[in-house]
């Protein structure tokens, strides 16, 4: 059975990669090096399913959906002059409704 997890960061603060190493390696009992590597090839796993245009289920947390952005015309802030943004794959993150109900 796993341990409960113990607050790391404080309301408003960011938990950084060493802390939710450190966390799930208190939490689960792995080595730090294993859960790193697992941290990691998950990042990697992630990225090339986006990249190749599918989503991706984070479970108990959300989906990651790749969307397209359409080439568009902006200005530039300074001298408002006007600057072509080209088209662009963004990432949209929908969140579990699990994770929603368990913050209210």
């Amino acid at each position: 059975m796993h341990k409960p997890i113990s607050r790391r960061c404080r309301i408003g603060e960011r938990m950084n990669k060493a802390q939710l190493i450190s966390a799930i390696a208190e939490q689960t009992g792995l080595p730090k090096t294993h859960v790193t590597h697992v941290i990691e090839a998950q990042a990697e796993l992630v990225a090339s399913t986006l990249r190749d245009a599918n989503e991706v289920t984070l479970f108990g947390i959300g989906k990651l959906k790749p969307v397209e952005k359409a080439a568009r015309q902006g200005r530039n802030p300074l001298t408002g002059d006007p600057v072509q943004i080209p088209a662009r794959t963004a990432v949209k993150f929908v969140v579990s409704k699990a994770l929603k109900d368990s913050l209210n």
